[in-house]
């Protein structure tokens, strides 16, 4: 190579200078390029065993040019991938050497590998611990949601290096994270829920379900009540209705988890009240309305004394039971044959429980809350199971039904439920002319067989 020549340059010099063929060096650059051995080989005709020796032998020629020129390189390579990832050109810097692709060989051969993550081999990075980037990325992922501004921050304090394509790799399909509408990062798991946190900690003040529509992409203010209900960093303030941070200590709120509860520890502790003493008390520690204060009377737990007072079913009450609603015309029954008319709708579709008039309930039975009412069905589908809550009514498990009929949204299921032995069953009941389901069907273009 000479001597003219600085000893920084000899990496490049011996790979232009006819040290290394043609085909080695495209065997090399096709390597370092990230091509399989199969490919780089198939430009020369070459098989997958004859590509890998060429890159061997060219391996083992630059080794032993490295050995003769800087003996501890090995040593100074290793010391320079003992984090998670390092770029190339830092091992450059640490050999007194130009950055060329020529010393991924180098660095393969003391031990080092590109770096795995959920994306597959990070090329132009290397380490003597190929799993240390994967497992600082988890611990980044467990940080979530953070701001977009903070990424960097984050990054650092999970132990990830400067440099790092995080974008790229945060972005990528397997990644357990994903951008939010804000730009801020939230688990891909949990993005409406991630993004509606990352919002009430940059307003800093509790907001409406409606306010948290867009920052989550949700369709209905149901869908935020009901996602942020499943997660304890969210609490709601009553009574305003409003979702606030559990970690915000300084707001006002109820230690109670619902209204029964809060009613059911006045009366433990009061012993026997009358409704208005009761609904007064209650009301201080658990603000709802008078209707929600009436609804939780039907809790299993409460009941009523000879001399008309609240007191607990345990310490002798009778339960209180409600009185016979005006039947919706959606109902209707005939014998021992239970009718309800459901109108399909995306929920359903989903999977989650249909609301139902408490006329149901309270024909089936159910008089109390909780309770439930579950009635078998043909075949393998799961039991429809009729709920009682102290405000709601709910009837569950119509998803396979409805995916059986092949209804759509804006169709109507029959549900018929036979009270003597406690079996249903589900039908389409859509009128001909007026069935959503028909119409697309109809609508679609006829499927040519080739």
């Amino acid at each position: 190579m000479g001597d003219e020549w600085p000893m920084s340059e000899w990496l490049v010099r011996a790979w232009e200078t006819g040290v290394f063929n043609e085909r080695e060096r495209a065997v090399v650059a096709g390597r370092a390029e990230g091509r399989t051995l199969d490919e780089v080989g198939g430009v020369f005709g070459l098989s997958r065993e004859r590509a890998r020796q060429i890159q061997n032998r060219v391996r083992k020629q630059l080794v032993e040019m490295a050995n003769s020129i800087q003996g501890d390189w090995r040593e100074t390579v290793r010391a320079a991938g003992a984090g998670p990832a390092a770029p190339r050109e830092t091992f450059a810097a640490a050999l007194g050497v130009v950055d060329h692709m020529a010393l991924e060989e180098l660095l393969a051969a003391a031990g080092l590998e590109a770096p795995r993550t959920w994306a597959g081999p990070l090329r132009g990075w290397w380490s003597i611990d190929p799993g240390a980037l994967g497992s600082a990325l988890g611990r980044l992922a467990d940080a979530a949601p953070f701001r977009g501004d903070d990424l960097g921050q984050v990054a650092s304090e999970a132990g990830l290096p400067a440099g790092l394509p995080l974008t790229w790799l945060l972005s990528h399909s397997e990644s357990r994270l994903a951008r939010s509408p804000d730009e801020h990062w939230v688990r891909r798991k949990a993005r409406g829920r991630d993004a509606a946190y990352l919002w009430l900690l940059e307003t800093g003040r509790p907001c409406r379900a409606d306010e948290l529509l867009a920052p989550m992409t949700a369709t209905t203010v149901a869908a935020v009540r009901e996602a942020l209900r499943r997660d304890d960093r969210f609490r709601q303030i009553r009574p305003e209705g409003t979702w606030a941070l559990a970690e915000w200590t300084h707001l006002r709120a109820s230690t109670y988890a619902s209204a029964v509860e809060a009613m059911v520890a006045v009366v433990t502790e009061a012993g026997p009240l009358s409704r208005a003493r009761l609904f007064a008390k209650v009301t201080e520690l658990y603000p709802v309305t008078p209707w929600r204060l009436k609804q939780c009377l039907l809790s299993d737990q409460l009941g009523k004394t000879s001399d008309g007072l609240v007191d607990l079913v345990s310490r002798g009450a009778r339960p209180f039971e409600e009185e016979e609603p005006a039947r919706p015309d959606t109902m209707a029954v005939e014998g021992k044959v239970l009718g309800v008319r459901i109108p399909v709708n995306r929920g359903i579709l989903r999977g989650s429980g249909v609301n139902v008039h408490t006329w149901l309930t309270w024909r089936l039975g159910l008089r109390r809350a909780p309770m439930s009412r579950a009635f078998t069905t043909p075949g393998d589908q799961s039991p429809l199971v009729v709920r009682r809550g102290t405000s709601s009514a709910q009837l569950s498990s119509l998803r396979h039904h409805a995916l059986e009929l092949e209804v759509v949204d804006g169709c109507v299921l029959a549900v018929l439920l036979r009270l003597d032995d406690d079996t249903a069953r589900v039908g389409h009941g859509c009128a001909p002319d007026t069935c959503p389901a028909r119409r697309t069907r109809a609508a679609a273009p006829p499927t040519v067989n080739v």
